[in-house]
């Protein structure tokens, strides 16, 4: 069962489940999500995961009359995920975030689901101490999103050890690109509103936005902007598969996902030019505040426990496949509105 299955990491990682012979069930209730997002062959129920608990409950983990589970393993998605409106309206983070993802739990104890792999996030980390940023390193989440991600993360591990719940937590940094289904069905980005630099770009490419804001030129970074760790979604989708398949038992896995080299918010705005072959216009606006000089993931753990390296770690790559998703027609084919 694959839970926001309708928005862009979700859709893609049902994908690949499907590509590797899985038996799919997508459960969004497709507030944020898109219903042309969930691929072909996998069942969709229209449902929230805080409806799994109820007496008429939408979907039914186990058998009829307490037989044996229907599922051998979820994947967590279902996620509200703006930064800023979590500032500003953090009880809905709570309740769906945090609430939904407890309701999840008691449903997969009383079904006898096993297997869970969450989609967490580098935003539990908030402005870290030092760089790459391990799992180990301290955690103070700058937003109720991050604090929410991390209280979830939280949960999942007390379910572990005192309910022997095998989980893995996936904390990715920057996922971005688009993920390529057997066929040739493309899932990617788009969010409304925008706020992830990559698509935000190429819409000024499209003529969409007049230009792109640079939010600070004189970070101590080389070109004097903010560096970030961008992932393929189709590298973040495959370790999904590799951390389901690697679960164990009483044990909670953190794993950051990441290229482990980082990209300047210049490069990337140049990356898109030569991609394109389009201007983009840019703007300087002052810095944002909490916003890190410099945010790159160590992702040597998820090599060592999940056997995961990234395929395709170019930046041009990826913004070479995030251009032919966006420049379909908006509402033509799989787009994502949820994120994790």
């Amino acid at each position: 069962m694959v839970t926001g299955g309708a928005g862009y990491v979700g859709s893609a990682v049902a994908a690949r489940l499907l590509a590797a012979g899985h038996r799919v069930t997508v459960l969004d209730d497709l507030s944020t999500g898109h219903r042309a997002a969930v691929p072909a062959g996998a069942e969709f129920v229209e449902a929230r995961v805080q409806d799994l608990t109820a007496p008429d409950a939408p979907l039914r983990l186990a058998g009829a009359g307490g037989g044996p589970p229907r599922f051998d393993g979820v994947l967590h998605f279902a996620a509200f995920s703006q930064v800023g409106e979590s500032v500003a309206d953090p009880e809905k983070y709570w309740r769906n975030n945090v609430g939904g993802t407890m309701e999840l739990l008691t449903a997969l104890r009383a079904s006898g689901v096993r297997r869970l792999v969450f989609s967490s996030t580098a935003a539990c980390y908030g402005e870290p101490e030092s760089i790459p940023v391990t799992e180990t390193g301290r955690t103070a989440p700058t937003s109720p999103y991050g604090a929410s991600k991390l209280a979830v993360d939280q949960m999942i591990a007390g379910e572990c050890a005192a309910h022997g719940l095998a989980a893995v937590s996936l904390r990715y940094f920057n996922v971005a690109g688009a993920h390529r289904a057997p066929g040739g069905t493309l899932h990617g980005e788009r969010h409304d509103p925008e706020s992830h630099l990559i698509p935000l770009v190429l819409q000024v490419a499209l003529g969409r936005r007049e230009s792109v804001a640079v939010y600070g030129e004189d970070y101590p970074t080389p070109d004097g902007t903010c560096v970030r760790d961008y992932i393929h979604v189709s590298d973040l989708a495959e370790a999904h598969l590799l951390a389901l398949e690697s679960a164990v038992p009483g044990e909670h896995l953190v794993c950051n996902l990441g290229n482990g080299n980082g990209f300047s918010v210049r490069e990337v705005i140049e990356t898109v030019r030569r991609v394109t072959g389009r201007p983009v216009p840019v703007r300087a606006a002052p810095r944002r505040p909490g916003d890190p000089a410099v945010l790159v993931a160590s992702a040597e753990r998820a090599r060592h426990r999940l056997g995961w390296k990234p395929a395709r770690p170019e930046l041009a790559g990826i913004v070479a496949d995030a251009w032919e998703f966006a420049r379909r027609p908006a509402g033509d084919g799989p787009a994502d509105g949820t994120g994790a």
